[in-house]
């Protein structure tokens, strides 16, 4: 699991053919530190898994499928990415929870300057729209981001809006996108959740939805032990007796 704060902007050195898939080496010095075999870190928010090491970067394999989802089809030998290790049980959650699982790829449609930060208008899949709203959280190439505006309901055309403070557009890569760039998206697993919660219940019988639960009765709630005053009352011939409140 990851958070979506990148710490450092690493580089592919090297793309190499592997089966359907590609095995990408990356410089990424600060990604190394306590690195073992089998750890995952996020590349512009794909988890990947590393299979070797070196004082200076990491490499690992990407399969076909993780092609086909997002924008590492593209990469190239000298494309800079989002890095980021996984987060340690106990430690910040300093943006949202994000597994390192792409939905999908989005386009940056305008990227509107302000003061000190710029808002960047990206378009979305259809299918991905209703997982995203105002205020929410969107995973962007691996950063955490803010929704700060989205399209209508049932728009043609899907987007949303973040807007990207200093330090984002120095620390991360997102400070280069333009226009016409794609980046990776990857929704709130919150969102998706309840989506697939609400696909099964539209279609399944009230005792098969899968928020249906048993219910069984609960006694009343016995404080003799603390006061025999306060013992729960008790049917004696059609009355009932026993403490009072």
């Amino acid at each position: 699991m990851f958070t979506g704060i990148v710490e450092e902007i690493g580089r592919i050195t090297a793309v190499e053919p592997s089966g359907d898939g590609v095995r990408l080496t990356l410089h990424a010095p600060g990604a190394i530190e306590g690195v073992r075999h089998g750890d995952s870190i996020a590349v512009s928010g794909v988890c990947l898994t590393v299979v070797d090491w070196t004082g200076e970067g990491f490499t690992a394999d990407v399969m076909k499928q993780t092609l086909d989802m997002s924008t590492l089809d593209a990469a190239r030998t000298g494309t800079p990415v989002n890095i980021e290790r996984a987060t340690a049980a106990g430690g910040r959650l300093g943006g949202h929870i994000v597994q390192g699982h792409i939905d999908g790829t989005g386009v940056v449609r305008e990227v509107r300057p302000g003061a000190q930060w710029r808002v960047v208008r990206i378009g979305l899949p259809g299918h991905l729209a209703p997982l995203v709203v105002d205020k929410g959280s969107i995973a962007v190439d691996g950063v955490s981001l803010t929704v700060s505006a989205v399209s209508a309901a049932g728009a043609a055309d899907a987007w949303f809006e973040v807007s990207l403070i200093p330090e984002t557009l120095a620390a991360t890569t997102l400070g280069e996108r333009a226009p016409g760039d794609r980046v990776n998206l990857e929704t709130d697993i919150l969102a998706r959740h309840v989506q697939r919660l609400l696909a099964f219940g539209a279609s399944a019988p009230d005792a098969a939805r899968p928020w249906s639960f048993a219910t069984t009765e609960v006694p009343a709630a016995d404080y003799s032990v603390l006061d025999p005053s306060l013992a729960p009352a008790r049917a004696v011939g059609g009355s009932t007796e026993g403490g009072s409140l």
